[in-house]
């Protein structure tokens, strides 16, 4: 009896910490929401404003899901890249949980 509530306690341990690395933890901000994500070839009229390098934690016992880190990078960047433009273009790609954006201003 004992072996089997220990079982269930710990499969359901494994569930809950499953289901904890698919959910994204961070949130948009009203001024994060006002910033674009856009590609090099949009930006070529807008002005740099310098670039920003987010992470989040990307393992929690397991590797969390590779989009669900990928969306909170993003959201991040764009919460942190608000007071200082409207637009964020990726310059690297996701490694180990981290990111790196340019920061533009082009709306004017």
């Amino acid at each position: 009896m004992r072996i089997i509530l220990s079982s269930r306690i710990l499969l359901a341990s494994l569930l809950l910490l499953a289901l904890a690395a698919c959910t994204p933890f961070v949130k948009i901000t009203p001024a994060g929401d006002n910033v674009a994500v856009m590609d090099a070839s949009q930006v070529v009229n807008c002005t740099s404003a310098g670039a920003i390098s987010v992470a989040v934690v990307n393992k929690v016992v397991v590797n969390r899901d590779p989009n669900t880190v990928a969306q909170e990078l993003r959201t991040l960047a764009r919460n942190r890249a608000a007071n200082r433009g409207d637009t964020i273009v990726p310059t690297s790609n996701v490694s180990n949980g981290e990111q790196t954006f340019a920061i533009y201003q082009c709306r004017r």
